[in-house]
């Protein structure tokens, strides 16, 4: 069923907003897009790049479905389908989580740790070459404040 707005609730972007809007939208998919496509020659998706370095940093190369998925604003069953095909190609591996009998820990393998050591100066040269190197210290100072008023919940 779809939600009726009447015209006098509805807070219309105007120019300045909508043009600002569109373009951070356009940023967004150009960024993700070009990053993805470069990861892509070497074999990687941009999730398996999060999955792999997100569980690097963890202790014990390990963190739970849960924590990863809410990490990469996935639900446990989209990540539980992506981890079993990380898994078939021998990138993580998975253990019974003891704190949670339906849970269950992604462990990166070795296999998986030497594929993010591959990875990696692709995937931070790809950064470079799309983002960083086209801004001034002060774009990227003016990024990172913009960034974290954005990726708190409204």
């Amino acid at each position: 069923m779809s939600k009726k707005w009447s015209s006098e609730a509805v807070r219309w972007l105007d120019a300045d907003e909508e043009r600002a809007w569109r373009a951070l939208r356009r940023m967004m998919i150009a960024i993700q897009s070009r990053t993805a496509h470069d990861l892509a020659a070497i074999g990687l998706s941009d999730p398996d790049y999060e999955v792999l370095s997100t569980l690097s940093e963890r202790p014990g190369r390990a963190s739970t479905l849960r924590e990863q998925a809410a990490k990469m604003g996935w639900s446990r069953s989209r990540l539980s389908r992506h981890a079993s095909r990380m898994e078939a190609r021998g990138l993580v591996r998975r253990e019974p989580d003891p704190d949670d009998g339906r849970g269950c820990y992604l462990v990166l393998t070795e296999d998986g740790l030497e594929a993010l050591e591959d990875a990696a100066p692709v995937h931070l040269e790809s950064v470079r070459r799309h983002v960083i190197d086209r801004l001034s210290p002060a774009d990227l100072s003016a990024l990172e404040n913009i960034a974290r008023k954005l990726e708190e919940p409204a």
